[in-house]
Parts: C-alpha cells; structure tokens; sequence
C-alpha cells in the first residue's frame, strides 16, 4: 500500500509566448509585455524553487486548478464560482490541465547575459536590470514521465538545482572511433593471416577428462525468493525496507505540491539444503597417437559420469620452429598422420590462424 505524504508548495514559472519573458506561476499576465497567461502555456519549475510558507500562497496552491472563463478566457482561482472579470458562471468555463509530474530545472547560471543590451545579470533574475528586457531562460525544461525511484529508509529531497547535463557527442564520437580502430587492430593482428609456412608433424598428443560426480548435500544460505521443492532443512525470514520516491505534482495553477510516496517492500530469504551432482574426481587419460581413448571408471549405485572433455594438440617443424596447433575434434586430429606435410597460416604475432593439406 502506498502511503503519501505532502512535503509542501513550490512556485512554478512559465514563458510568456509573446516575449519570452519568465514570469512567476500565479501571475495572471506578463510581466514584461502585459499579455494575459494562454489557458495552454506550460507551467514549469524554477531553478531557484523553495517551499512557499506564507499562507496567501499556500491558499492559492491548495485552490485547485485555474479556471479560465468560458466568456471572456480569463483566469479564475479553481475555488471560485463567478468570473473576477465578466462575471460570468465558471461552471462553463475550462479547468486547466493538472497532475503532470515535473522535471527539475536546469541549474540557473551565475551570470547571464541580456540579448538586448548586452548588461550581465544574476542568473536567477528574470528581466534585465539595465534594460527591463526579458532574459533567456537557461534551457528548455522537460516533463518527466516518472522520477526515479529512492531505495531508502528516508528519501532526501530531490535538489532543485541539479544540473542537466549536455551530452558531449564530440567525445562519444571520438571514444566510438579509437573502439573501432582496436577491434580492426585486433582483427588484422589475431585473424588475419600475414605469412604462410609449411610444416611436418613431428608429434601429436591427446588428452581425456571423464569426472565422476555423487550426490551431495549442499547447503544454500540467505538465497532470496523460494526455496526449491525438492529443499530439506529450510528456514526463510522476511525482510522489509522502504523504498519511496518524491514527485513534484503540477496543481494546475502556477503551484505544484511536493509529495513523497513510499510503499513497503517485503523479501523473503531462506537458508536450506538440496542434494546436488558435485564432481568428487577426474580421471585423465593422455596419450602421443591418433587414438583418444576415455577412462571408464566404476562406479557405485550414488555415483555417475559427468560430461567428458578432451584436449589435442599437433606438433609441427618448420623453417620457423616449432609450431603448435589445437585441432577442436576428433575427427579433425586424427588427419595429421606423423610425416605428414601441411601448410600452416600464421598470424602477425605466430599463432596459428588455419592449416590446410
């Protein structure tokens, strides 16, 4: 069950569409050029936002969402019945748009420049000191689907003024480049053939694994979820943390509510036991002929073989020395008969890349 909790109000701010000019969320026209806030303008956060405490604000941001005037698209408080500036019934007027979540805002730089007159200001000022001229907006926010969600005891408060950061594809680009120039590199180097020689084998030589496996205890210790089925000697406790994640919650009228969710998640762990193949001996067989053979072993009525293995490998004599190659089957190890020759690729650094007849 998830459980709510409101930690307060913050003011929001949205763009005149005429202007550019920042204005605070609950101011009805703009500012800078006297033109009334559009029923569709986008209310975002600031990046100076604080909890608001005086009680005129936190009245206006419990109102409920903006009401705009059927007649004349005036704005109205969500708490009342009759237009301020017709008079109007605002029972046909148009609520507007509430309960978005909200990204924070972009970090306000420590000086910002006016494009009109060219006077620096504070970052976080919204007009131009010297001009009156509306200035740039750090960055264009952006609505988050949902937050992140905060696995603690306590969620911290989400910072107002965390950066956002600008993706440097120039790096990306260049990171991307010197990968695909070391996988090129390794390609010519490992896979490539550079040189052919021709070689005699002098020697060949196998070896065989067969691993006999018993039934064992095995004991598991604080594994979560459940048990298996066939498990003895279980014990399972639960364990519970809070997870909780904090959203900032569009009002709908130049507020949004900070609210903290959080909900209980439960885990169970269980310690037990199961009765598993463990491998208690290998038996090795090894011999320098074209004729692998495999240990077959006794075994008791709780025993069995596991999976077998084999390794080869064919000596050859060349200009260059003595060269190693390892056949991956049978099939293809017992073609190297001792005296016979065989052209053999190697790569930049001698390893063997293919042998052919």
């Amino acid at each position: 069950m998830n459980r709510k909790e409101s930690k307060g109000f913050v003011q929001l701010e949205w763009i005149c569409p005429s202007c550019d000019g920042r204005n605070p969320g609950p101011v009805k026209t703009c500012s800078q050029c006297g033109a009334p806030q559009p029923d569709n303008v986008q209310f975002h956060r600031a990046a100076d936002e604080k909890l608001v405490t005086d009680e005129k604000s936190v009245a206006a941001a419990k109102a409920g969402a903006d009401i705009h005037c059927g007649f004349c698209g005036t704005r109205n408080p969500g708490n009342a019945a009759t237009c301020s500036q017709c008079g109007a019934d605002l029972k046909e007027g148009k609520a507007r748009a509430a309960g978005q979540v909200l990204q924070a805002a972009p970090s306000a730089p420590k000086v910002v420049t006016c494009t009109n007159c060219g006077a620096e200001n504070p970052g976080t000022e919204r007009m131009c000191a010297k001009c009156g001229s509306p200035l740039p907006k750090a960055a264009a926010p952006v609505q988050a689907a949902a937050p992140r969600p905060v696995q603690t005891q306590q969620a911290p408060a989400a910072s107002a003024n965390a950066p956002t950061k600008k993706v440097n594809w120039l790096m990306f680009g260049g990171i991307a480049a010197l990968l695909l120039v070391c996988c090129v590199a390794a390609i010519f180097i490992f896979a490539v053939p550079s040189k052919s020689v021709t070689g005699t084998v002098t020697d060949v030589q196998w070896q065989t694994s067969v691993p006999v496996q018993e039934i064992q205890a095995v004991n598991h210790t604080n594994e979560s979820g459940n048990p298996p089925s066939d498990a003895y000697n279980v014990s399972c406790h639960d364990e519970s943390k809070e997870v909780c994640e904090e959203k900032t919650i569009d009002k709908g009228n130049g507020f949004a509510e900070v609210v903290q969710e959080c909900h209980t998640e439960t885990t169970q762990y269980c310690d037990y036991t199961v009765d598993e193949w463990n491998t208690i001996q290998t038996y090795t067989l090894s011999g320098n002929d074209l004729f692998p053979v495999y240990e077959s072993p006794n075994l008791s009525s709780d025993q069995r073989t596991g999976t077998s293995s084999e390794t080869f490998h064919v000596f050859f004599s060349t200009d260059d020395g003595q060269v190693t190659y390892e056949p991956g089957s049978v099939s293809d190890f017992q073609q190297f008969e001792i005296g016979s020759q065989w052209t053999i690729k190697l790569n930049a650094v001698g390893g063997v890349v293919s042998v052919e007849r």
